[in-house]
């Protein structure tokens, strides 16, 4: 029985290290050099009202997906769930904690066809959700067929990032 000492210790956990540290490189690598497997279908009211969304700093206070903010409810599905009067009625009147915004119809209109697109894509929380082995989550779908006249009806296509 001859011991090594610490050096050897020392080797196997040098070797170990390397081997954790390249496995982490390539994961990443094959994580980060794909597009994303969905397309995004916006039409051009509906990427005026993300911008709105976004300029107002909406997400600090509202979630979509579960993201963001908690001091007001998730938006996800809101437009489903409460309707477009409804909708229309909280971004110009406000309640509670909600600022008025005064929007005009124009930008009313804009940000219920952001949230319309948003609702159309999934269902929030999604219980059903698969990922795959890269780390992209399947989402299950409200109505597949909804989703298919809504990409027919939109304006504008974009599949990655890179062509906004």
């Amino acid at each position: 029985m001859s011991d090594n000492g610490p050096t050897s210790t020392t080797k196997f956990y040098k070797i170990l290290i390397t081997i954790f540290v390249l496995g982490f490189s390539f994961y990443n690598f094959l994580i980060y050099n794909q597009e994303a497997p969905t397309e995004v279908y916006l039409s051009e009211d509906a990427i005026k009202g993300q911008q709105l969304f976004q300029n107002k700093n909406c997400i600090s206070c509202h979630q979509l997906y579960g993201l963001g903010g908690y001091l007001g409810p998730d938006l996800t599905n809101i437009v489903s769930k409460r309707g477009d009067i409804y909708v229309k009625a909280m971004l110009n009147s406000g309640i509670a904690s909600m600022p008025k915004f005064n929007f005009s119809d124009d930008e009313s209109n804009s940000i219920l066809q952001f949230l319309k697109a948003v609702d159309h894509t999934g269902i929030y929380p999604n219980l059903n959700s698969t990922s795959n082995i890269y780390g992209w989550v399947n989402i299950e779908y409200k109505n597949k067929n909804k989703i298919k006249n809504y990409k027919e009806n939109s304006s504008i296509r974009y599949s990655s990032d890179s062509e906004r």
